[in-house]
């Protein structure tokens, strides 16, 4: 009995550690950020180089690994559109001091080489907090397949 009980409270302290931290309510300038970062992409808006780092790296689903100036130029060039991202979830939020880690899903619809595209995304960003303002400093991406 002592023993399954023991076990209880070591599972059930692990999925409580384990539940994601509400970024509206614990931190919603990152909230706000990690929207706008979307809502800018979606709209193909240049502004979205103001919330990135100088150093951000960008690893794509396709293999593309892109730093800042390779972002811009593609950005730019038009390279890839976006014409629909969706937030499915944020499944996992960590923080340390003035980094954060956000696991999330969304959905993508755009057109890259004349080709329409639509996938679902699994994407690892870390932000960054410089002088007060969320800066995204790294994201991976993985396509999920249904």
């Amino acid at each position: 009995m002592k023993i399954a009980f023991s076990f209880f409270l070591i599972v059930f302290s692990c999925l409580w550690n384990a539940q994601t931290i509400n970024i509206s309510s614990s931190e919603p300038k990152l909230a706000e950020s990690i929207h706008q970062l979307d809502q800018l992409m979606e709209n193909n808006d240049e502004k979205i180089l103001n919330i990135l780092c100088p150093d951000v790296s960008f690893g794509h689903s396709n293999g593309w690994i892109q730093n800042f100036e390779d972002f811009k130029k593609d950005f730019n060039s038009k390279k890839v559109i976006y014409t629909n991202i969706i937030e499915i979830e944020i499944s996992e939020v960590k923080k340390d001091r003035k980094i954060y880690s956000v696991r999330r899903k969304i959905k993508v619809s755009g057109i890259y080489k004349n080709q329409n595209f639509e996938m679902i995304l699994g994407l690892l960003e870390i932000w960054k907090k410089e002088k007060s303002v969320w800066k995204l400093w790294s994201r991976q991406s993985v396509e999920i397949k249904p």
